[in-house]
């Protein structure tokens, strides 16, 4: 049993140089025919991070009165979208 990180990568490294094109062939079909573990590949990192949303909203700066920004936060969770709801409401939209 390695007792370092440095130690169990020189031992998986000389593991590796020692194999043979025969086995490792046969462990890349093994894991490609494993349905619980499907190759890495672009598909996996365009899924990464927040879905892409159909209308992009644009970030400003706004000075508001503290107490009009407490009142939305007093409602808990969700107060910005609260807020832009009631500015919405506000130009008719």
């Amino acid at each position: 049993m390695p007792k370092t990180l440095e130690e169990a990568r020189r031992l998986a490294l000389a593991d590796a140089k020692s194999m043979t094109d025969e086995e490792d062939a046969a462990i890349t079909a093994a894991a490609l025919a494993d349905p619980d573990n499907p190759p890495w590949d672009e598909h996996f990192r365009s899924k990464r991070g927040r879905p892409k949303q159909d209308v992009v909203k644009e970030q400003i700066a706004l000075r508001l009165d503290p107490e009009v920004i407490a009142r939305f936060k007093a409602g808990g969770p969700g107060w910005q979208t609260r807020m832009g709801d009631v500015l919405r409401k506000a130009v008719g939209l």
